[in-house]
Order: structure tokens, then C-alpha cells, then sequence
């Protein structure tokens, strides 16, 4: 039997596929090589209709997840201008027309500019939010709207590419948690018009950036290649132990900080350079803090 993996994948996802969809195909295919079945986790999810990077943790990387700090994310995506739906996207019914005004080029690019920095933003009806309970996309498929609180956002850059007709391609920069759907109807509010999300690429997710993610065929191809260590994801500085203290960190003790480490937290090897888990230093000491037994 082979050993579970634990690191991460950094998948490429293609429309029509739900994200959960395919972290179950990554993982029945790491599952059938370790025969047993292995964790996986995701770094947000991806619409149905869209594309792009998306973070997968396998094995006991799921664990690491909380300790991703950079959580910003990036999108190439079509803004189609003259038509708002009721889920903010091209598969909506339409719920509102209007008119495209003559100089939506200097306009929107105005206010574009205006929507940098931080905000608040109401999420969709059409989200995976969760109220009650209960999945708004969920309520809002038996018709069922209820009040959503205003969320923290920031956007960091937002740009027009170019435009083709009343579609416009754009990029944008953001913290986690931001719905470019909805940033599209307030664009088209902004310029006095309607507007909703045509089309949406992720280009980065944090560390994952979309050029070197692979797809499913790729993944199943070359599983171990596609798996990137921990420490090339997040970055803590790694230190090795020996073999009582390894042994003493495994079983929750703190252990003494060897001498020239100076970050706060570290990843933790024992002798045959496995990871053995993540270390916070207490003055001159070695708390465990995440222990892979």
C-alpha cells in the first residue's frame, strides 16, 4: 500500500464541472493509488460555469489550510453590458434591460477606478453563503430571497482590456470572498445601465496562479508530480529534529528551538526528512502547533 499523499494540487477547473465534482475525481485518483481514501480539501469554490485555478489539499494538508495567509485572488472575466439576470450570470432569466449609453467607454472606465480599495459588498441570492442553515443558492431556486448583511471586500486593481460591442473584457485583483458577478451589476449600475457576468476565468488563487495549473488529465497522468509540498505553498522556514525531540513534538511536548531559527512558525522534519508537523516558537522553545502523526 502506498502511503497517502499530503501536499497540494493546483487544479485547473473547466466550466461545467462543479468544484466539489472535481475534488472528488483528484480524489479517487490518489485514493486508488494509496488504496485508501484521502482527504481533500479546496481554497474556494468555483462556479459551475467558470473556469480556472483552484487549490486542492490532499491528506493531511487539509490541516493546513487556516495557515494559507495569502488569500487574494485574481480574475480575467466579460462584463455584458445592457442586461442584468436574477443569478447575476449568462444562464439568468433577464430581469432588467436597459440602454448602453454612447460614451460607456469613458465612463465605465471611470468607474472602474472608483470601485479600487475597500468596500462592502451584498453577497448574491446565488451563492454558496450560508443562511439558516441552508445554501442561498438553495432558497433562492424556490424563489425565497432574504436579507444579506454587507460583507467586507477589497479590490486592488480593476481594469478595462478592451471592448467588443456591448461586452467588455476586464481583469480584476481581490481579497477573498468578493463575487465579480456582483461587482459586474454595480458596474453597470454605476454608468446607468444594467450589466451582468458573461464570463469568468480564475488566474490566481494566492500562491496558484493559472499557467501552472494542470488539468484532470494532467493530474492523472503524473499524480506525484502534480503534488507541490507544503512548503512550497506556505512559507515557513523548516527545521529538522532529532530523534527524542521528534519523538517529544509528536506527542505534544514542547521541545527546545534549535539554534538559529527565527521565525515564528516552522514546519518540522524528523531525521528522514518526513514532515512530522508546524512549530511556533515560545521564546526559546518549540510549541507544536499542528502534529502529523
Amino acid at each position: 500500500m502506498v502511503s497517502q499523499p499530503m501536499g497540494f494540487v493546483n487544479a485547473f477547473k473547466p466550466p461545467g464541472l462543479t468544484s466539489v465534482q472535481l475534488g472528488v475525481r483528484v480524489r479517487k485518483l490518489f485514493s486508488a493509488r494509496t488504496g485508501t481514501k484521502v482527504p481533500v480539501g479546496h481554497l474556494g469554490t468555483l462556479d459551475p460555469d467558470a473556469s480556472g485555478v483552484l487549490p486542492l489539499a490532499l491528506g493531511k494538508a487539509t490541516r493546513l489550510i487556516p495557515l494559507i495567509e495569502d488569500r487574494r485572488k485574481a480574475y480575467a472575466f466579460v462584463l455584458a453590458l445592457g442586461r442584468a439576470t436574477n443569478t447575476g450570470d449568462a444562464s439568468g432569466e433577464t430581469v432588467l434591460e436597459r440602454d448602453v449609453p454612447a460614451d460607456v467607454e469613458g465612463l465605465l472606465r471611470e468607474a472602474a477606478a472608483r470601485f479600487i480599495g475597500p468596500s462592502l459588498q451584498v453577497p448574491p441570492m446565488y451563492s454558496a453563503v450560508q443562511q439558516g442553515g441552508r445554501r442561498m443558492y438553495e432558497l433562492a431556486r424556490e424563489g425565497i430571497t432574504v436579507e444579506r448583511k454587507p460583507r467586507p471586500i477589497t479590490i486592488y486593481d480593476l481594469r478595462v482590456l478592451g471592448f467588443e460591442g456591448r461586452h467588455v473584457r476586464m481583469r480584476v485583483a481581490c481579497s477573498e470572498g468578493t463575487y465579480v458577478r456582483t461587482l459586474c451589476e454595480d458596474l453597470g449600475a454605476a454608468i446607468g445601465s444594467a450589466a451582468h457576468l458573461a464570463a469568468l476565468l480564475r488566474e490566481a488563487s494566492g500562491p496558484f496562479v493559472v499557467y501552472e495549473s494542470l488539468t484532470l488529465e494532467e493530474i492523472a497522468a503524473a499524480p506525484d508530480q502534480a503534488l507541490t509540498s507544503p512548503e512550497r505553498v506556505i512559507p515557513f522556514p523548516t527545521i529538522v529534529l532529532d530523534g527524542r525531540n521528534t519523538a517529544d513534538f509528536r506527542a505534544g511536548r514542547m521541545v527546545p528551538l534549535p539554534t538559529g531559527a527565527t521565525s515564528k512558525h516552522v514546519f518540522v522534519r524528523d531525521s528522514r526528512r518526513a514532515l512530522v508537523g508546524v512549530g511556533e516558537a515560545l521564546g526559546t522553545l518549540l510549541a507544536p502547533r499542528k502534529v502529523f502523526v
